[in-house]
């Protein structure tokens, strides 16, 4: 059997631990994960070079045997946006379509990345922002932040102007449908944001 230097060991111990953290994230690892541990990120260089894994994003690495998930890796680069409207809705089940490349997020008024900008992008006050705030699971299995389906209809009918007519329709007659519906926490909602009444017109128009 062939003698391990204490090197050799150190770098195959670190691969190892690094493995178990992308299959415990479903197949993903970032550089800010190892250096919490310790571990430098010269080992992510050093097994993407291995074709052990693939660069998706700023310090984001997948398994290469893995799918990328364009939502989780954005939420994963900017976690002060959060999924929204007709993309949060998607999530939900209550969007007429899948968004393209181009995603409805909402950010506090402050905030600015460049690479918001070819979306949809809806600033809001912290307390709004806030408001219905979960975490939910892409189509791929991955935690995302975006909003609970009571905010996001309170969103599409506040931001109606932004948002394609057919498409608000269908999804606020899929949620009446849904059993999983909160009509107290919907008005809560639509009273916070100020559009009680746009609310009850939608619903009374809709609501069998």
């Amino acid at each position: 059997m062939k003698k391990m230097t204490f090197k050799e060991f150190k770098i195959e111990s670190n691969i190892e631990i690094i493995e178990s953290i992308m299959k415990a994230n479903n197949g993903y690892v970032t550089s800010k994960q190892l250096s919490n541990l310790g571990i430098h990120r010269m080992y992510l260089n050093n097994m993407k070079e291995k074709g052990m894994l693939e660069k998706v994003g700023n310090g984001i690495y997948i398994d290469s045997s893995k799918i990328e998930d364009s939502y989780f890796v954005f939420n994963l680069e900017l976690s002060n946006i959060v999924f929204s409207h007709m993309t949060a809705l998607y999530f939900h089940g209550l969007s007429i379509k899948a968004p393209n490349d181009k995603y409805d997020i909402t950010v506090p008024n402050n905030y600015f990345n460049y690479k918001i900008k070819k979306h949809n992008v809806f600033y809001v006050a912290k307390d709004v922002y806030e408001l219905g705030l979960i975490q939910i699971d892409t189509p791929m299995g991955n935690k995302v932040r975006a909003y609970d389906m009571e905010r996001c209809i309170c969103d599409i009918i506040r931001s109606k102007n932004r948002m394609d007519s057919e498409h608000v329709k269908y999804s606020i007659k899929e949620y009446i449908k849904r059993k999983d519906k909160d009509l107290v926490k919907l008005s809560k909602y639509a009273d916070k944001m100020g559009i009680k009444k746009e609310l009850m017109d939608y619903m009374e128009l809709f609501y069998e």
